[in-house]
């Protein structure tokens, strides 16, 4: 069964120590800790892939935030960038809830499930190309065991990476062709799942206006015209 499947490969990711600059500053941020969240027990530990493991469409964002992902133990659970895609996921229906501030509360996302690029913390929220290649076999991984039939990359990185992805499975020959932007669609050789873009929901993209729910929206409805949802 892919549920089987997923959870050897997510027991495989939350003990990966592929990476010698990521394990440390991960497991640093989870002793540090902010001060708001000094009565927290960090995850500290790569993150993994969370949602339907029916998923028609698959999500993949960059990386888990020093204090979102990486002390929640779930992808863009409790952070800014989450209270935001939550929320669009819940009016578009993918998510049962607007919102998610821990892993047990209770937030059960249908037909989607999120990924990223990356599934350790990364300092300053840059990932260096070597560590998006250890960890592109995960993803790798996941989609051959979910079988998507959309994918949404969040940001340039996002998207890169699955190119990259596609470009080493022999399916492209180079990602020239699917260059980004918010709101676009790419339609991949053979059966290949379709392929979205948007921005990803940073706070420096959020809060300067960059990102807007209604921008989300309209991406998502794309989506679901697309599965006929």
């Amino acid at each position: 069964m892919p549920e089987d499947d997923l959870m050897i490969l997510e027991r495989e990711i939350t003990n990966c120590r592929k990476c010698p600059r990521l394990v440390p500053y991960r497991e640093e941020v989870a002793r540090a800790k902010r001060r708001a969240y000094r009565d927290w027990t960090y995850w500290g530990r790569p993150v993994p892939a969370f949602g339907d493991p029916k998923a028609k469409l698959v999500i993949i964002g960059l990386a888990p935030a020093a204090h979102g992902a990486n002390r929640t133990g779930r992808m863009f659970t409790g952070d800014r960038s989450g209270d935001f895609l939550f929320e669009q996921l819940y009016r578009a229906g993918f998510a049962n809830q607007p919102e998610s501030k821990r892993s047990d509360d209770g937030l059960i996302l249908k037909g989607a499930l999120i990924s990223a690029a990356i599934r350790c913390a990364p300092p300053g929220n840059k990932p260096l190309p070597e560590e998006i290649r250890n960890c592109l076999p995960y993803l790798e991984k996941e989609l051959a065991l979910i079988r998507p039939r959309a994918i949404l990359a969040l940001g340039g990185i996002a998207l890169n990476t699955y190119l990259d992805l596609l470009k080493r499975q022999g399916h492209i020959p180079s990602r020239t062709a699917y260059r980004f932007a918010h709101g676009a669609s790419f339609v991949l050789p053979g059966d290949l799942p379709r392929l979205f873009a948007a921005y990803h929901p940073s706070q420096q993209n959020t809060q300067t206006g960059r990102l807007t729910p209604a921008m989300f929206a309209r991406v998502l409805r794309e989506i679901q015209k697309f599965l006929k949802l």
